[in-house]
């Protein structure tokens, strides 16, 4: 397996909102120490599980910094720090790299749709070259079902060509294994995470870096057990039955719309109904989508116990 500078498991976390809708810190950081008890290498906050683009700019910022301040250290911290507006992702960027962040994840511009790879390479480089600092790492996002807008394998490697050291690895959020695979054999430098959690293992097996994903707010443990024992043919077992239980959880995730599905699953795991609460224009479960989603939970539980 290829050593790349970042890999592992990384949780896409949700954010909590408190009763007057603003982020909740003090929740936030116990829902970041815990993940990484659980056996995550680290958060990576204010991206599409985490409402990043229902926060202000400062909003993020703040929930940057309270985290960092409550015990996270930076260096397990990869923010989202994308907007349509290169300055604005600049000033996110910037702030993140002086606080001290492993990587920063970045969108591509996500409001025009059709653009070319030279108008997204420009993009990415203003906002490279802007933050001009070498301790900046990016992670490229890929999720075209949501922003419109695909990175391809040729950008890519320009970027890359371009900012050695800089542009490290992709999040592929697509869903689609075999575009993972061709981003693996035509940048072989670029550490390739999945954004699904079923995928991680056979990522690996070709070659991967490992997740950052939304399940793995549930299911940390089991996907330490995939990353740590894969290769090792006397965990075969184990490993097989923590993917079973991986891709049972993400399965019950999906049940409903899925950000507010994993938030209600995580008012019984963490033991809070505030976790329940969304932005707009997402909204919350109702009472009888959230029973069904406890009873199924409490039904993985039984099994995992057995």
């Amino acid at each position: 397996m290829k050593t790349h500078d970042i890999s592992g498991v990384f949780c896409a976390a949700a954010t909590p909102f408190a009763e007057d809708g603003s982020p909740d810190h003090a929740a936030f950081a116990h829902h970041c120490h815990a993940l990484i008890e659980e056996g995550c290498d680290g958060i990576a906050l204010l991206g599409t599980t985490g409402e990043a683009n229902s926060l202000g700019l400062w909003e993020r910022q703040d929930l940057l910094d309270r985290v960092i301040e409550a015990g996270i250290a930076p260096s397990r911290l990869l923010p989202g720090t994308a907007q349509t507006s290169v300055t604005d992702t600049v000033a996110l960027t910037r702030h993140a790299v002086e606080a001290g962040v492993r990587a920063v994840v970045l969108l591509p511009p996500f409001y025009y749709k059709g653009v070319s790879d030279e108008g997204l390479f420009r993009a990415y480089a203003e906002t490279i070259d802007r933050v001009a600092d070498d301790r900046l790492r990016v992670i490229l996002y890929h999720i075209p079902q949501m922003s419109g807008v695909a990175i391809s394998q040729q950008l890519i490697a320009r970027l890359q060509a371009a900012y050695p050291g800089i542009v490290v690895g992709v999040k592929d959020s697509s869903g689609d294994l075999d575009n993972m695979r061709r981003t693996i054999a035509e940048c072989p430098d670029c550490a390739v995470m999945a954004g699904a959690d079923p995928l991680m293992l056979p990522l690996l097996q070709s070659g991967g870096a490992g997740c950052i994903t939304a399940s793995s707010n549930l299911v940390a443990s089991d996907l330490r057990v995939v990353f740590d024992g894969w290769e090792d043919p006397t965990r075969e077992a184990e490993v097989a039955a923590a993917q079973a239980c991986i891709n049972a959880w993400r399965e019950l995730s999906n049940a409903y719309v899925q950000l507010p599905t994993v938030k209600a699953m995580l008012a019984r795991r963490r033991g809070w109904d505030g976790w329940t609460r969304v932005r707009p224009p997402f909204v919350e479960l109702d009472d009888e989508e959230r029973a069904s989603v406890w009873a199924q939970m409490e039904e993985l539980e039984h099994e995992g116990a057995a």
